[in-house]
């Protein structure tokens, strides 16, 4: 165990200079993917600010949409009535996404910062340009089958784990964060995480000090609660990551396709939202032949690596299949 300093945030203001003061020091909420890093030796944190107890676990509705709480759990979201009736799309992802036990413990905010499961990035024994930039990738040319097919770089070829942010993606939920100024901020989600570039390092949008608050999500993006679906494949039925993932929303007038989300996870650095899929269905009649198109053409840009060719043809399947459920035509 590497030492480190405890701190208790009294307010976010507190957490928010005990953070932005200090290099290398992090938040601790649920501790669920923070604490695995940290023994793994991945992490190494300086100081830890522990806030549990600030008053951000609120689930309520605001300007017709909804608050979301960054200390909220992902059980206390999933369940929630308002989650359910107006944006069923992010409870399934959440319940996809981990365990019972995982899901008591995990927080939002946190959920929203997981970091890649990539095999090399948890060897410290391997080079790996997101643990310690200018190493390498090891995953570049190595065992590459869980990797990114979509928006890698030559530096880094790890993709963003997480199932609760692709339904925010296709929601248009926006992330509220207290900035080192004292001042609030709001971050769309499709501005939230990072493509991997030259600073792979870098997983999200957040300056090193910055608290989020709340997610918020739209009343508009409550329209898709009739016919959404979170589709989730995985190498085994109980709790695993995703080799792909797929949020479809569809707002459907008559058989007819007025509004369409498509957002694919596990295939990039970030959740990956196909503008390409949703143009291919807007205006179109609702059914297997037009999902189809509407899935080559999220994929159509995909470059896979040695072992994971495989993720381009289950992730058009995906996507169709995904869209068919949330048609209600499956």
């Amino acid at each position: 165990m590497r030492p480190f300093e405890y701190v208790r945030a009294a307010d976010a203001a507190s957490g928010v200079t005990a953070v932005a003061s200090v290099p290398g020091a992090k938040f601790l909420a649920g501790g669920s993917n923070l604490v695995d890093l940290m023994k793994e030796d991945v992490e190494r944190p300086t100081r830890l600010v522990d806030i549990r107890q600030l008053p951000l676990r609120q689930i309520q509705r605001i300007r017709g949409g909804l608050s979301v709480g960054a200390l909220a759990t992902n059980t206390e979201t999933a369940n929630h009535p308002l989650i359910r009736e107006n944006y069923p799309l992010l409870t399934q992802a959440i319940v996809a996404g981990a365990s019972g036990q995982l899901r008591n413990m995990a927080t939002n905010g946190g959920n929203l910062l997981q970091r890649t499961r990539c095999n090399y990035f948890y060897d410290t024994a391997t080079p790996c340009n997101k643990r310690e930039p200018g190493t390498g990738c090891g995953a570049r040319e190595g065992l590459n089958r869980i990797h990114a097919v979509l928006g890698w770089s030559e530096a880094c070829v790890a993709t963003y784990p997480g199932d609760m942010a692709n339904a925010l993606y296709a929601l248009d939920a926006n992330v509220r964060v207290r900035a080192t100024d004292g001042r609030e901020r709001l971050i769309p989600m499709a501005d939230f995480h990072r493509l991997p570039g030259e600073t792979p390092q870098r997983d999200n949008n957040l300056v090193h000090g910055e608290l989020i608050l709340a997610i918020e999500l739209p009343v508009s993006s409550a329209e898709f609660a009739r016919n959404s679906h979170y589709l989730k494949v995985r190498d085994r039925s109980s709790y695993a990551f995703a080799m792909v993932a797929v949020a479809a929303a569809l707002q459907l007038d008559g058989g007819t396709i007025r509004q369409a989300r498509v957002v694919l996870g596990s295939v990039a650095h970030k959740p990956w939202r196909s503008a390409e899929a949703e143009a291919m269905l807007i205006g179109r009649r609702a059914n297997e032949d037009t999902f189809d198109q509407a899935a080559k053409a999220a994929l159509r840009d995909a470059r896979p690596l040695s072992h994971n060719a495989y993720k381009v043809e289950l992730g058009q399947r995906s996507v169709v299949r995904a869209l068919m459920r949330a048609a209600k035509l499956a």
